[in-house]
């Protein structure tokens, strides 16, 4: 009997040493790994938009005996060092030009003219090099105002006058 309990403690205890020993095998075949890399990128594209463009009223007035001032403000956002101009057109009424513009309620015409600078003297067009206002981009939003002026005039019929104006923001 006392062999019979010598010898069964030795075959547990070699079967659990063999099992033991199979363990780490099997981690160090699962731990084999590699590697790759790839690149990141992104093309920046030089980019204007025009945010807002506020309406330009004149307000309510009787006679046009005098210079009636009045402002707008223009939004830009263009990235970052991009150089651009911006150009205010004639208008949509007929006979209109950048320096003569003209609002219009049934038939009749108030003239008007937009300008660049506040003592309004400096003539807001469209064409770039000439009368438009150049600005360079720094990526948020840059306002400028318009400075417009209904100057002294024959009074036509009473009514409400209109005018459209496209802004061209070149670059």
């Amino acid at each position: 009997m006392g062999t019979l309990s010598t010898r069964k403690p030795r075959v547990i205890l070699t079967g659990v040493m063999a099992a033991a020993c199979l363990l780490p095998t099997a981690e160090l075949a699962l731990a084999t790994t590699t590697t790759s890399t790839f690149t990141v990128s992104i093309t920046l594209t030089a980019t204007c938009t025009i945010n807002s463009a506020s309406a330009l009223n004149f307000g309510s007035v009787g006679l046009l005996t005098s210079n009636t001032p009045g402002t707008s403000t223009i939004q830009v956002t263009c990235s970052n060092t991009t150089p651009y101009n911006i150009g205010l057109d004639a208008g949509t009424s007929s006979g209109a030009t950048v320096t003569t513009r003209k609002m219009t309620s049934s038939g009749n015409t108030v003239s008007y003219a937009l300008y660049s600078d506040s003592a309004r003297t400096t003539n807001w067009g469209n064409t770039v090099g000439t009368d438009t206002v150049s600005g360079t981009g720094n990526g948020t939003g840059q306002n400028y105002t318009v400075y417009g002026q209904v100057p002294s005039q024959t009074t036509p019929a009473p009514g409400a006058y209109t005018d459209t104006i496209t802004v061209t923001v070149t670059y």
